[in-house]
């Protein structure tokens, strides 16, 4: 069995804590015949009504493919959207214990109509407003509660209000405290508020927008400096940037890393971050080298881009995949 083998073998033994914005993913599918007498638009008839887990949903769902355990922290609504969100969860056999639910907020839904193969339009229903105190309350007590058996604390910000920078910080001390890695998928708001953070993984777009670069700043000859500055100014042990066609690029502690993409068969690259990140952190806590967290995270980045839609990692075609290199 390769090394890299050997560490997705580790991962069942992992209790991954994800804390951040969920969201519900609903799908419309229908066919369209004729065009609207009201107005120049499309008349779709509905064939089937789809709700998935969407936002951090979706790394819980790979987190619990890898064959991990994942615990989910967050803050939804009290509406049919969020009573829609936590049967989802259980159907899956997940937690709903860290669910806090926040009376006259709107959990977030994007609703997506498609008919053949065509996304006609996508409806979103949310705020972006702080949760309340007393929700981050909540949260952070809950937290706390479940920090004594958690290997790894994985942020999923999607800018929804739910992780503010205070809530950020306070979780990123608790975790150093206990010795516990901290992995970050950040969004552009509270981009420099994870200070501290173990492994911070942006994409070239986000690290250019956070940053307020020009693209010759992430360009194959500058993207070492660029990556080393902000590291060191916000202190990460790691940073992890993933460049599509280019591959990944890796500055770990005193290890700096490039790997090229596999060259696959693209059908979609919806979620294909999200499967990166989940990889990263449970390769992370289960002990794995900068180079094999950046190995093992692209070569399962790769894979669900072979499939349509958003899917989450399947862990023994990973296994199979990683024996290979």
């Amino acid at each position: 069995m390769s090394q890299l083998s050997t560490l997705i073998e580790k991962f069942s033994n992992l209790r991954v804590l994800v804390v951040g914005d969920l969201m519900v993913d609903a799908y419309t599918w229908g066919k369209v015949n004729r065009i609207s007498p009201e107005a120049p638009v499309p008349v779709v008839n509905v064939v089937k009504r789809e709700s998935r887990l969407g936002g951090a949903g979706n790394v819980v769902l790979n987190i619990a493919s890898l064959g991990a355990k994942p615990l989910v922290c967050s803050v939804i609504g009290d509406d049919s959207t969020g009573e829609t969100l936590q049967g989802i969860l259980e159907e899956a056999g997940l937690s709903t214990a860290g669910i806090i639910i926040e009376k006259g907020r709107p959990t977030t839904v994007k609703e997506r109509v498609i008919a053949g193969s065509q996304q006609l339009i996508r409806v979103d229903s949310e705020t972006e407003a702080p949760i309340s105190a007393t929700s981050s309350a909540s949260l952070l007590a809950q937290v706390k509660a479940w920090l004594p058996e958690v290997d790894v604390i994985l942020f999923e910000d999607y800018d929804k209000g739910v992780l503010s920078a205070d809530i950020i910080q306070e979780i990123i001390a608790l975790a150093s405290a206990q010795n516990i890695p901290t992995v970050v998928d950040p969004k552009k708001k509270n981009f420099f508020a994870y200070t501290g953070a173990t492994l911070f993984k942006p994409n070239l777009n986000e690290l250019r927008d956070g940053l307020g670069l020009d693209a010759s700043a992430i360009s194959p000859n500058n993207i070492a400096k660029t990556v080393a500055d902000f590291k060191a100014a916000q202190s990460f042990t790691g940073l992890f940037v993933t460049m599509s066609e280019r591959g990944v690029y890796m500055d770990f502690a005193s290890d700096q890393i490039q790997i090229p993409a596999h060259i696959r068969q693209i059908a979609d690259v919806s979620g294909a971050g999200d499967t990166v990140i989940s990889i990263a952190a449970c390769a992370l806590a289960a002990g794995g080298t900068a180079s094999q967290i950046a190995e093992l995270a692209n070569l399962g980045g790769g894979l669900v881009c072979e499939s349509l839609g958003v899917v989450p990692i399947d862990v023994e075609l990973l296994k199979k995949e990683a024996g290979k290199i």
